[in-house]
């Protein structure tokens, strides 16, 4: 396991316009597994998510992020894979809603080394009443770069 740090950036539109913008940077952790490779981080009071860990397989031409809470009654997985429909399950503390995630983009520019930049672009819906297109980008780094 090798340790990274991670620079997240999140965004929401309301149609062409960045509505929302979410930006931090976490240590975390890069390893390989079965020709996959995986980035494990804990997540934020800025993030919105404290105390939850989130963790990105990165294989082919698809990311799948699972985040888990502890405690919290967090859960939530999505898979991107450009021009795909997944559908899941978005579990908060008030209960748990259908979500339907369509990605419109996926770029994995990781090095062998696992460092480089990761974006994703897709439109989520939760059970039809929130709605909204997202990019999440984000840049890998070694632990000691000092970037």
């Amino acid at each position: 396991m090798k340790e990274i740090m991670l620079k997240i950036v999140g965004k929401q539109y309301s149609g062409d316009e960045a509505e929302e913008q979410m930006e931090f940077v976490t240590e975390g952790q890069l390893y390989e597994r079965n020709g996959a490779t995986y980035l494990i981080y804990e997540e934020s009071e800025f993030s919105g998510f404290p105390g939850c860990k989130t963790s990105l397989r990165l294989k082919d031409d698809s990311v799948r992020m699972k985040r888990i809470g502890r405690g919290a009654g967090y859960g939530m997985e999505m898979e991107f894979r450009k021009g795909q429909r997944f559908f899941g399950k978005y579990e908060t503390p008030y209960g748990t809603m259908d979500m339907e995630v369509l990605t419109n983009r996926v770029e994995n520019n990781l090095s062998p080394e696992g460092l480089g930049d990761i974006s994703v672009d897709y439109h989520v819906s939760l059970e039809g009443m929130a709605e909204g297109r997202n990019e999440l980008h984000i840049e890998v780094n070694e632990a000691n770069s000092g970037k």
